[in-house]
Parts: C-alpha cells; sequence; structure tokens
C-alpha cells in the first residue's frame, strides 16, 4: 500500500488538500502523542476531536457488552478518526485505541465541522475516506466470517506494516487476540504457522516482518481489494 514513503510524518489526507485549505486547517491544530493502548474514544461517547495520525495507528474495534471485541478498521496517516463528526453527529458508535504509539493531529470537533462547512475541497477528502472506511470495515466483516485465522493474521500484520516505518512490531499477544476476535490460541497457533515459513519473526510481545512478498501470499484477498480501495482514492483526489 506504500502508505509511510515521506521523510517526516504527515497527514495524506490533508497533505492532498490545496496548499492554503491545508494550512488554515493545520493552524487549528494541536499535536498530540499517544501511547500504546491509549484509549481516544468509547462507544456512545461524544467525540470531542477529530484525529489524523501522523505516524501512530488507531484501531476501530466493535465491542459487545460481554467484552467482545474485533477490530473493524484502522487509520494510520492515510486516514482520520472522527468521520462521524462530518455527518452530524458527535457520538462514537467504535471504540478508538492507539495500537502503534505516535504523533496525531487533534482538532477541536466544532472547529473541524466549521472548517468543513467553509472548504468543498475538505469535504469531497472526507466523502472518499467515508467510502474507503465503510469498505474497510464490510471487508473486516466477510473477513472475520470465511477466512481462517493465519490469513486474517497476514493481512493484519501487512496492513499494520504499511502504516509503521520499520519491520518490527511491537504487540502483545492479548492485544492481537482481541483485534482478531479469536482466543489467545489460536493466535499462538497462527503466529507459529507463518514463523515456521519464514515469513515473521514471533516473541512475545513483537513481531518482526521478515519475507514480505510471502506474507502477502499467505494473506487472504481482503488485502489486495484493501490496497485497491486506497488507491482509487488517491485517483480521484488526483
Amino acid at each position: 500500500m506504500d502508505i509511510t514513503t515521506s521523510a517526516s510524518p504527515s497527514n495524506r489526507l490533508l497533505d492532498s488538500l490545496p496548499e492554503e485549505e491545508r494550512l488554515r486547517f493545520l493552524a487549528d491544530c494541536e499535536t498530540v502523542y499517544l501511547k500504546f493502548g491509549r484509549m481516544v474514544v468509547q462507544p456512545g461517547e461524544s467525540m470531542t476531536h477529530a484525529f489524523f495520525p501522523l505516524d501512530c495507528i488507531i484501531s476501530l474495534i466493535a465491542t459487545q457488552e460481554s467484552g467482545g471485541r474485533l477490530e473493524v478498521a484502522m487509520a494510520g496517516n492515510e486516514g482520520m478518526v472522527g468521520i462521524a463528526l462530518m455527518l452530524g453527529t458527535q457520538e462514537s458508535s467504535l471504540q478508538a485505541l492507539a495500537q502503534g504509539a505516535g504523533q496525531v493531529l487533534c482538532i477541536p470537533a466544532s472547529c473541524f465541522q466549521d472548517h468543513l462547512k467553509r472548504s468543498p475541497e475538505l469535504e469531497g477528502v472526507m466523502k472518499r475516506y467515508l467510502n474507503v472506511l465503510m469498505s474497510q470495515i464490510s471487508r473486516s466483516a466477510v473477513c472475520s466470517h470465511f477466512h481462517g485465522v493465519e490469513a486474517r493474521l497476514a493481512r493484519w500484520l501487512l496492513m499494520t506494516h504499511d502504516r509503521t516505518r520499520g519491520d518490527e512490531l511491537l504487540i502483545t499477544h492479548e492485544f492481537l487476540s482481541g483485534m482478531l476476535g479469536v482466543r489467545r490460541a489460536g493466535v499462538t497457533k497462527a503466529a507459529k504457522a507463518l514463523q515456521s515459513r519464514g515469513l515473521i519473526d514471533y516473541q512475545r510481545g513483537r513481531i518482526t516482518v521478515l519475507e514480505r512478498p510471502g506474507l502477502g501470499d499467505a494473506s487472504c484477498s481482503c488485502y489486495v481489494a484493501d490496497c485497491e480501495i486506497y488507491a482509487r482514492m488517491r485517483e480521484q483526489a488526483a
């Protein structure tokens, strides 16, 4: 997907705006560092800010009252968190959690909505991203139902690797289990299978991507579909 190619952290959605619009928007933003595991918003909470990741990753997670959870989308510097604000509501239906530490641009919800009203360019960018996000959420639902844990883990690792600046992913066993919506034993079995093929190095709290092309072969077709929807968004913005 080649998401993180710039030398300095930036957000691709905002980078696609005309320079004057971008600078006006950035003037109302604050840069904040999110630690791994930081809760950004809980389901049902009012969103006070919109978030544009620079070099961190935020997971969007569907939760159940029983405690079950499943990651349905993720946002790195190709996306944002707070798309509901564009739709005229401030209540989040998903949990947003930092799964990769780093910096984000934060803008107050009311300020973000004011920019949307004044800027057709920003509105267009957000609508294209909404289409991408809806596709990612629906794709995750299909993937979790029809594809095996090993293929799903390979897809998740590729998506995360696309949004990081190195091959080493700091991730706990428990976190992976929650993101994939499977038992920890299932994660262990899938990770060991990928490791036995020389695709990753799997140790407690850390996964290192060793052979990305092979990881692509191990992934289900959903990863390719994810890449294609992002490519179409970039073409539409060009």
